[in-house]
């Protein structure tokens, strides 16, 4: 006979392949879902300063201002296995001395139950524009796009862009004074 732990262990190792095997079936449900939302882009004003840089060469750098316009709708992508979204709006350029740079300009979570309709008009980055060096001024190729992370109750952790992009040329002068 077995004792009341071995018969305890075979019960708990059962309920335990069971609730994986569920699991599985619930992220089989939702894999192929695309989760791809048109976003709208728009920035209403760019500039650029000329900045002294705190790292150790004490170089000046360019830091780039800008404000945006942005809507989506976000609604379709939440299904039962849709937790949150975490959205990032970056923006990717090039300069004489890097092919690709990609700067993080804001962010925000977007939780089940939420506002799903992000609706911002002249909005501020959240975070600094920086340029290590002095690629931003006169810059003619930088793009925006919002793109976000699916967090599922089950399964990956899908990257998606927004189709819809919008580029910007920053002036071929620095900002001068404190205004922007």
């Amino acid at each position: 006979m077995n004792s009341f732990t071995s018969r305890l262990n075979s019960l708990f190792a059962f309920t335990l392949s069971v609730m994986a095997a569920l699991t599985f079936c619930c992220f089989m449900t939702t894999v192929f879902n695309t989760h791809i939302r048109p976003v709208e882009v728009k920035v209403a004003k760019v500039s650029v300063k000329n900045v002294p840089d705190y790292s150790a060469d004490r170089e000046k750098s360019d830091l780039g201002f800008i404000t945006f316009d942005l809507y989506t709708d976000l609604g379709p992508i939440f299904n039962w296995n849709v937790k949150q979204l975490f959205l990032y709006l970056t923006a990717e350029y090039k300069t004489k001395d890097h092919a690709l740079n990609q700067v993080v300009l804001w962010d925000k979570i977007v939780e089940r139950g939420d506002n799903t309709i992000l609706d911002l008009r002249n909005a501020n980055t959240k975070y600094y524009f920086w340029d290590f060096g002095n690629g931003l001024k006169g810059n003619e190729n930088v793009t925006l796009t919002l793109s976000w992370n699916v967090i599922p109750n089950a399964g990956t952790l899908p990257k998606v862009q927004g189709s819809g992009s919008h580029k910007i040329v920053f002036p071929d002068q620095y900002t001068a004074g404190n205004r922007f």
